[in-house]
């Protein structure tokens, strides 16, 4: 017995170091990074971390954009691949609120992606207008979209997204009836409103920073409890008159398909943490609104637990009900 335990302890130690020396090989070849969404949001902040990657670990993580179904498209082809570190994904919050926005789903949220590291948090939506709305408040705007001769329209990356859940949240509580018109891509959304082609958007910072930095855009208040260090001045919806309507931005974060070597999980993770904590890194992120958030996998992976539940709440307030 003694001599089966001892080969047994042999046995498993010699696995322990195999992976771990797995684990130091990885990357021998590229990496690709899919992102389940056209231009603009997690395909900014994936195209950043994977550029330091890149610079970090010797091999190119590229980026490839696979938009289509709300992220489903894009995150089935990760569910899909081969579970050895060369395909990752990039993706936001979609990813869970799709669990209740759609009766079926080609994959297992909770058990297809192996959670690497939360990449930045949003802290709360933006509510922008279009210059040419005749409206400098939130309780303007509110009023204004109240109008019957009024039709307003909002953009969003496509149905059932973040953004797209949060401004039908944003209609309940405002009693508005803002028309959605959605776009393939937080980009072009982005894009659509500084244009004039939609006159309202709920969005993330990254996508809508530049048009409201250059004009083109008007912020009338933030969405979260308090007010975003990148625009300090735009009030909270709280303090613009509508404190019924609180909400975060959402984030964006790191998975592997299920299934991937723990030492390969481990890497990553090391590697993402570094990457987030490199100065230049921080200050470009920043620069769009967001705050890094570097976890570990672990953290990662009880974090998405509770999203569940929240983005839950907001699907069933919103009534969005997809097939």
């Amino acid at each position: 017995m003694a001599r089966i335990l001892r080969a047994f302890l042999s046995g498993f130690a010699a696995l322990v170091l195999a992976g771990a020396a797995w684990g130091q090989s990885f990357p021998s070849r590229a990496v690709r990074v899919i992102v389940p969404a056209g231009a603009g949001g997690p395909d900014v902040v994936g195209r950043i971390v994977a550029a330091k990657l890149t610079e970090q670990m010797g091999q190119t993580f590229f980026v490839e954009n696979h938009p289509g179904a709300n992220g489903i498209v894009g995150a089935d082809m990760v569910a899909r691949a081969a579970p050895d570190g060369y395909t990752l994904m990039v993706y936001s919050s979609g990813l869970i609120s799709n669990k209740s926005l759609y009766k079926k789903l080609p994959y297992d949220t909770d058990h297809a992606f192996a959670p690497i590291s939360n990449l930045v948090d949003n802290g709360g939506l933006f509510i922008t207008v279009h210059p040419s709305v005749p409206a400098k408040t939130l309780l303007e705007l509110i009023a204004l979209a109240k109008k019957p001769d009024v039709h307003l329209a909002y953009g969003t990356p496509g149905v059932g997204n973040t953004w797209h859940v949060a401004t039908e949240v944003f209609n309940h509580y405002a009693g508005t009836k803002l028309t959605h018109i959605p776009y393939k891509g937080g980009g072009l959304a982005a894009a659509a409103l500084a244009s004039g082609e939609v006159q309202v958007m709920l969005s993330s910072p990254a996508p809508v920073m530049q048009y409201v930095k250059n004009g083109k855009a008007r912020a009338l208040a933030y969405t979260a409890k308090t007010r975003a260090a990148s625009l300090p001045d735009v009030p909270t919806t709280a303090e613009a008159g509508l404190p019924t309507f609180q909400m975060d931005g959402g984030w964006f974060g790191m998975f592997a398909p299920a299934g991937t070597p723990a030492a390969i999980v481990d890497r990553l993770n090391k590697e993402v943490r570094t990457a987030l904590s490199d100065p230049a890194v921080v200050q470009r992120l920043r620069g769009l609104g967001v705050e890094p958030v570097p976890t570990t996998s672990e953290e990662f992976r009880k974090f998405l637990r509770e999203e569940t539940a929240k983005y839950a709440e907001y699907v069933r307030i919103a009534k969005i009900q997809l097939e």
